[in-house]
């Protein structure tokens, strides 16, 4: 068992899986799937829409991404400690960490480079089918069956092997003249580099909630000192703060673990009201330091500015502040059988419609019109992603795993 001021992880959290937080994460993958589809309709209102980089706004689409950002925080302080109660050491932690934020890279990478900058005439297979490969590959490396362990070694070499021959005929740029590259790494990319970074700031703090606060501002200076003219005047330092976007969405994961420590500290003795002033005072002081920040480093999720992340984790602390008030505190539930599995399953539930796009983009299949523009095409992506819900649970149940 983990002992209070005996982990180097920090403080222990409390025990057994927290239903808020699953169904914030399976809220999160729903309402993204849901996003992703509305990007193919016609018609939708600007609030349904990814703002533009220069826009200086945000609808709540561009809250999405940062959502699933701040639930892996909530979940870091969980998953440390349970894996410090499995018998792992402090460097087997972050070894699982490491290996954790690479898997989400290589996924990410080979997403992004199935979805743009192939040469598909220099390719020597449909990207489509490269594309299914892909994902094949990342299950055998990754996924389990009837609910048990990774699968045996051999299975596991094999994918590795095949996702190096899948890069190695990749080709892509203008004539085919460039492999794999990892352009803009991909959502899942971007989770992986945000996770690692976000998970060593929490173990050099210790886990302590003053510590993850100045881990926060640690982030945010990286990103001003940035745009700074004593940094953009040097080539070595541009350089070396040239991951500013990874920064702000590391602040995010970072704010995500802040809130788990405000509710779930063992180690706090903290009454129900005062989790809640907390909250919403971490809330508001997130929603006032972008107001203070939004002159200078406008709105905007393409370039990952301190104003979106900021103004992006007060909004889920006050969407989990809800969720928590809801589950926690009144014992109401948010419909268990089709969200509990997705929770469980973030991973495959996120992965489906990329496999069903790639499968029916290999068959040359399209939706109907109806279902690509207005009223039709919103509704259909509310019910896609419920099917997708549907079918984790059937998958679930059957066993299937994709645990990176």
């Amino acid at each position: 068992m983990v002992r209070a001021g005996n982990t180097p992880f920090g403080p222990p959290v409390r025990a057994g899986r927290i239903v808020s937080i699953d169904a914030f994460r399976a809220l999160t993958v729903l309402v993204m799937i849901i996003v992703n589809e509305w990007h193919g309709v016609a018609g939708l209102p600007a609030w349904m829409q990814h703002m533009p980089a220069d826009a200086d706004a945000m609808s709540f689409v561009d809250v999405v991404f940062p959502a699933f950002l701040f639930i892996v925080g909530m979940s870091v302080p969980f998953a440390l400690q349970q894996r410090l109660a499995q018998g792992n050491g402090p460097l087997q932690v972050q070894l699982h960490v490491l290996q954790r934020a690479l898997g989400l890279v290589v996924i990410g990478v080979f997403m992004v480079n199935a979805e743009s900058g192939f040469h598909q005439a220099s390719m020597a297979l449909p990207v489509t089918v490269w594309a299914l490969l892909s994902y094949v590959a990342a299950f055998l490396i990754w996924g389990s069956v009837r609910g048990g362990p990774a699968l045996v070694l051999g299975w596991r070499v094999a994918g590795v092997v095949l996702l190096l021959l899948l890069a190695w005929v990749y080709r892509g740029g203008e004539s085919g003249e460039t492999g794999i590259t990892p352009q803009w790494w991909g959502i899942l990319g971007l989770i992986g580099w945000a996770y690692l970074l976000a998970c060593l700031g929490f173990w050099l703090v210790r886990g302590r909630l003053a510590g993850v606060l100045v881990m926060i501002a640690l982030c945010l200076g990286y990103y001003l000192a940035h745009h700074a003219s004593w940094v953009t005047g040097s080539a070595a330092l541009s350089q070396l703060f040239s991951q500013e976007g990874h920064a702000s969405h590391a602040a995010i994961v970072l704010c995500g673990c802040a809130c788990a420590l405000i509710f779930f500290d063992a180690t706090a003795q903290r009454s129900e009201s005062r989790r809640f002033t907390l909250a919403l005072g971490f809330a508001l002081a997130l929603a006032l330091l972008a107001a203070l920040l939004r002159p200078e480093y406008r709105i905007s999720k393409i370039y990952a500015t301190p104003s979106w992340a900021l103004y992006s984790a007060a909004s889920c602390v006050l969407i989990f502040v809800a969720l928590y008030a809801w589950i926690e505190c009144r014992g109401r539930s948010l419909f268990p059988g089709l969200l509990a599995p997705v929770a469980a399953n973030p991973l495959v539930a996120y992965l489906i419609p990329f496999i069903v796009g790639a499968l029916m983009a290999w068959g040359h299949l399209q939706l109907p019109l109806l279902l690509r523009s207005g009223l039709a095409g919103i509704l259909y992506a509310v019910v896609y992603a419920l099917g997708v819900a549907l079918l984790v649970r059937w998958l679930a149940g059957r066993g299937l795993r994709l645990r990176i």
